[in-house]
């Protein structure tokens, strides 16, 4: 189902998206952006420093790499979701980027085409 790209729509996104931030890590992001173009919704987001992963990357920073990469994976899970049990959309793929030196993530969310 194609998302009429409205304030109303970019608002719900948003909160989707800041509520899986706080489910996962506590707390929500502390920049959210959202824009919409055809079949795909890009999200940029700077995100808060967690103090566990502070204290990781200053002692096991292989590790703080490897759950940044897990906890990405589990976000886009979460947030296809959401997505797909309250906005009702249907999703071919979420696609994500996160630099943890700067806190930014880049989540694109791509629409199934419809005819």
């Amino acid at each position: 189902m194609p998302l009429i790209d409205s304030n109303e729509n970019r608002k719900k996104l948003s909160h989707i998206y800041n509520e899986v931030a706080k489910e996962l890590f506590g707390f929500g992001t502390t920049m959210l952006k959202v824009s919409m173009n055809h079949q795909m919704i890009t999200i940029q987001a700077k995100h808060r420093r967690s103090p566990r992963s502070s204290v990781l990357e200053g002692e096991v920073p292989s590790l703080k790499h490897e759950v940044d990469y897990h906890m990405s994976s589990i976000y886009k899970k979460k947030v296809r979701e959401r997505l797909e049990q309250e906005l009702g959309l249907d999703i071919e793929a979420v696609l994500r980027d996160y630099d943890p030196t700067t806190q930014w993530a880049i989540t694109n969310v791509i629409l199934v085409e419809t005819e």
